[in-house]
């Protein structure tokens, strides 16, 4: 009898911690790890466990990621007038400000330690990149300039959870990178930032009134709306680019089989204007984003599978 209140305790912080790491959200760490694994396997056998590591350390840097947006918010002035979202943990008073910064700390320790690992198996580039990614996590939405509230948000998350992940993940298997990979990791980049955009047109009004500055604030709603079908349609256009170019092999197209969630997101975010109808438009981006992104992996894999030639240099 004694057990059962503390075995309820432990279920009610973990479901906490996983609200507070935003699930949602762990497809742009995801994603890109799995294109760029399966891009190296192109090129020869892979190793399992620096894949593990690397898909970890990716994962944690976002939750790191989150739980220091999580912090900073609540630290900032003015920030009790937004909207108590169900991750924001702390203004629902269901987690302290110290833990969350403890957890963003274990967060970013943890993917410090695998990295560093990675790093004495494969080099010193893989610190360098690791580096640039905990900064990167921690100064979106933190520190004396935070880039997410000067316009640099949508920039740093197209290179951070597009080219960079993807050519890191291809490099702890193969230690070189190629232009092909680079180019590869276009549509991944512009699928994870149209959830950044989906994101800021759910939250324009607050961030408008905050002085955070991005391109949905800077813009109209119309044009914000324009911007997130832009960044959908144009990462299919990429990707049947680079089929055609040889860059991508032809399975990599199965991609295109998530076309019809993005038509349904851009016409759900061209008609929403209340805010449970935008919430809805980002959750169903990241969906979108994982499931092109899988698909997109998983056409490389059957290539791969199959014996056919490796991608060019």
């Amino acid at each position: 009898m004694v057990a059962r209140p503390f075995r309820r305790d432990l279920a009610y912080y973990v479901r906490v911690w996983i609200l507070a790491a935003r699930p949602v959200t762990l497809t742009a760490a995801i994603v890109p790890v799995l294109v760029g694994t399966a891009l190296a396997a192109e090129h020869g056998p892979l190793s399992w466990a620096l894949f593990a590591l690397a898909f970890l350390g990716s994962v944690f840097i976002q939750v790191g990621t989150n739980l220091a947006d999580e912090y900073t918010d609540h630290r900032s002035q003015g920030r009790e007038a937004k909207y108590p979202a169900p991750h924001k943990v702390i203004a629902r008073g269901l987690l302290s400000p110290q833990a969350v910064l403890m957890g963003l700390l274990v967060s970013f320790g943890l993917s410090t330690a695998m990295g560093l690992y990675i790093v004495a198996q494969v080099g010193w580039p893989i610190l360098v990149v690791g580096l640039l990614s905990t900064m990167a996590g921690y100064l979106h939405s933190s520190g004396p300039f935070p880039l997410g509230r000067y316009l640099l948000g949508e920039l740093t998350v197209f290179i951070f959870m597009g080219p960079l992940i993807v050519m890191a993940a291809f490099y702890v298997q193969r230690q070189e990178v190629t232009w092909a990979v680079f180019w590869a990791s276009v549509p991944v980049a512009l699928w994870v930032t149209a959830i950044l955009q989906a994101n800021n047109l759910r939250d324009r009004e607050e961030d408008s009134a905050q002085g955070k500055h991005t391109l949905a604030t800077l813009f109209s709603v119309q044009v914000g709306r324009w911007v997130y079908a832009w960044l959908l349609y144009g990462a299919y256009a990429a990707l049947v680019v680079e089929a055609m170019a040889g860059v991508v092999p032809w399975y990599a197209l199965a991609a295109l089989l998530s076309m019809p969630r993005a038509f349904k997101m851009v016409g759900l975010v061209s008609r929403a204007k209340a805010r449970p109808a935008l919430n809805a438009v980002l959750v169903g981006t990241a969906r979108l984003h994982m499931q092109a992104g899988l698909l997109m992996a998983a056409g490389i894999a059957i290539d791969v599978a199959l014996g056919s030639r490796s991608l060019p240099g």
